[in-house]
């Protein structure tokens, strides 16, 4: 990794500056929004629309694997959009993501039940998710990448924390609007409710168009580009560039393991552990995912702007350690029944100590690549972590807990296990708290001088 010595804090933002960090937040909350939909959707939802005539347990199985194979097309997306990023423009790319989430997750909204058109409606529901899967893969990187250069050197912890309010926000409108729409006659819900948040994507999708379409690239990225084609004569090659540091690739991988894990363990498969083997209303978990939502909004920032003083990597050791710690106590308030206990097993299960690792993760992952790489680099850690870890947590913790029994115990400790990994990965990655890309400007810019001085005068 290339060093560089940390520029002064810069006070204030620039219009340009608050134009990308909104512009960047629309999207991951729309990211978040599609995502925590489809979970909350094929945890109380999808085993009875779509996988009606199996089993409850195979059908919640089924559902929870259609939400897994969604995340197999990130890591493909997360390649193709990065490199993309890297080499066409950040703007380019979430633009075009952000147009693909909308019409994929407008569309699962629109297929019909299983009763209708029978297996057919399982496999549009998996072609639609793959087709989410594959734009989402796009999302975090091209934003993360293009919020934490513009924002001020010395706070950029705190404002690529603002993407993670966007996702709490996301919190509180899908779960909002799944709770509200529970309490309507169970026929009517099944039949025609739960389809209108996902068609509200779309609305989302053209608010976030509206908010991109003037974004700016990066001074950084501009000038990186500008020195490639000066130093090389052509724009270097992002993935080659991703792994010209193999162990930070491999580590942005292991580091977003916990992070992918804890929203999708305490409220995706929470839930579905409240529904299918608490019998508990769903709507209960529909409530504490908004009340979660409302949290985050505030919690992120708090932790961002904490990062900012004692270091990304310090807070989300802090995150995975206390995530880690809170999974039992939170399973447990679950187990009880009680409405105001689920709320708060859900608080501490993931507001507390999951908010920190997804508040920090963005910047943290960022601070690893170079600038030419940086689109792939953060895409490559976020989207094939979130495959391996998020995409397969409610699975996981679906057959775990149906063979102990329907004892959550074997939840706890898949959730300390994969947090060890995430401890261990972060003190072993290569993190530079300057992220202006100065080092490898200057190896480019000096690469630049030396052909120039070679050249016959």
């Amino acid at each position: 990794m290339t060093t560089a010595t940390a520029p002064s804090v810069t006070p204030g933002l620039s219009r340009k500056q608050r134009k990308t960090i909104a512009g960047g937040a629309i999207g991951t909350l729309i990211e978040y929004y599609d995502y925590y939909l489809y979970g909350l959707a094929a945890a109380a939802v999808f085993p009875a629309v779509f996988f009606s005539a199996n089993d409850p347990v195979v059908a919640q199985l089924a559902s929870f694997a259609t939400f897994a194979v969604g995340f197999f097309l990130r890591p493909v997306g997360g390649i193709v959009w990065g490199m993309i990023g890297d080499r066409v423009g950040r703007k380019t790319v979430l633009m075009s993501t952000v147009i693909g989430m909308g019409l994929a997750t407008a569309a699962i909204g629109l297929i019909p039940s299983d009763q209708a058109i029978g297996i057919a409606a399982p496999l549009l529901l998996l072609l639609f998710r793959l087709l989410q899967g594959f734009f989402v893969g796009g999302e975090m990187g091209g934003a993360a990448t293009m919020v934490v250069e513009a924002a001020p050197t010395g706070k950029r912890g705190l404002y690529g924390a603002f993407l993670i309010s966007g996702a709490g926000i996301a919190n509180v409108v899908t779960g909002g609007l799944m709770a509200g729409l529970g309490l309507t006659p169970e026929s009517w819900f099944l039949q025609w409710g739960w389809r209108l948040p996902f068609l509200f994507s779309l609305v989302l999708a053209i608010v976030a168009v509206v908010l991109r379409r003037h974004l700016e690239e990066s001074e950084e990225f501009l000038d990186t580009q500008a020195l490639q084609i000066a130093a090389a004569g052509k724009k270097a090659n992002p993935l080659v560039e991703a792994f010209r540091h193999p162990k930070n690739a491999i580590m942005g991988i292991l580091i977003g393991l916990p992070q992918s894990i804890a929203g999708y363990v305490v409220l995706t498969y929470g839930l579905a552990f409240m529904v299918s083997d608490k019998n508990l209303p769903a709507w209960m978990g529909f409530a504490g995912t908004m009340i979660v939502g409302l949290l985050q909004v505030v919690v992120a920032p708090l932790w961002g702007a904490i990062s900012d003083r004692i270091g990304r990597r310090t807070v989300y050791i802090i995150g995975c350690i206390g995530f880690a710690a809170m999974v039992y106590p939170a399973f447990m308030l679950f187990s009880t029944g009680n409405l105001w206990l689920i709320w708060l097993g859900q608080i501490i299960g993931f507001v507390l100590f999951g908010v920190a690792m997804q508040a920090t993760l963005s910047t943290l992952l960022v601070e690893m690549f170079d600038p030419e790489a940086r689109t792939t680099g953060v895409n490559i850690g976020y989207q094939v972590s979130n495959t391996l870890g998020g995409g397969l947590a409610p699975l996981i913790c679906t057959a775990l807990v149906a063979a102990a029994g329907g004892s959550f115990w074997p939840v706890v400790v898949y959730a300390a296990v994969i947090s060890i990994v995430g401890v261990i990965a972060t003190l072993v990655a290569s993190v530079r708290p300057d992220v202006e890309g100065a080092g490898r400007l200057h190896e480019l810019a000096a690469t630049k001088q030396s052909r120039s001085e070679g050249e016959p005068g």
